[in-house]
């Protein structure tokens, strides 16, 4: 377990690796799980907002699934989730070749919003838990992204890596340059181990 800046990061985020191969999953994340996308308060107002402009890329039961649930439902904890299509696919879901697509972020990556999509969708699987008043990263593994693990492990590029743009989004670069720096000393201590090994 590392602490940076009052923030606990498991180890696992440092030396797992990652990289997501949609090819492959067919973007399931997005259609399975126990329940829809963990959303920050501000994010609850953002995607009422936007909803107008991410419409029209969402499915049609989607829009119905929104339309009778609202933009966002509530757990029994009060934390509020994407709303989900019949208990499965979150309502925010497109289809693009067979493979699921986040609608929120195809209206951003065309130019409609600028909120790329919730934090929690953005920096899996990497979840945020609370320890106290403080947040705790850790790394989320679930066997439908066996690929991402094998294609990561290919590549050589940490979770953390993968994942720089949202750990930036969320906590800024000067946390990320400490996260990487604190990283990289982890990583070449456990290569001269493995060599010393050998």
């Amino acid at each position: 377990m590392i602490v940076i800046e009052n923030i606990f990061i498991s180890d696992d985020i440092i030396t797992e690796q990652f990289v997501c191969k949609l090819s492959a999953c067919k973007g399931v994340c997005c259609i399975e799980g126990e329940g829809g996308a963990p959303l920050e308060h501000h994010e609850e107002a953002i995607l009422s907002e936007i909803y107008p402009q991410v419409q029209p890329y969402l499915s049609e039961a989607g829009i119905k699934a929104i339309a009778e649930q609202g933009y966002y439902t509530r757990e029994p904890s009060g934390k509020a989730v994407t709303p989900l299509i019949n208990h499965g696919a979150c309502a925010y879901v497109t289809m693009s070749e067979g493979i699921a697509l986040c609608g929120i972020e195809r209206a951003y990556h065309d130019g409609k919003t600028n909120f790329p999509k919730p934090i929690s969708c953005h920096l899996y699987p990497i979840r945020i838990d609370k320890v106290g008043d403080s947040d705790a990263i850790n790394y989320y593994y679930w066997d439908i992204c066996a690929p991402a693990c094998k294609e990561g492990k290919k590549q050589k590029i940490p979770v953390y890596q993968f994942l720089k743009e949202p750990i930036i989004r969320k906590y800024g670069k000067d946390f990320y340059d400490q996260l990487d720096a604190t990283a990289q000393y982890i990583l070449n201590k456990k290569n001269k181990t493995n060599k010393k090994n050998e």
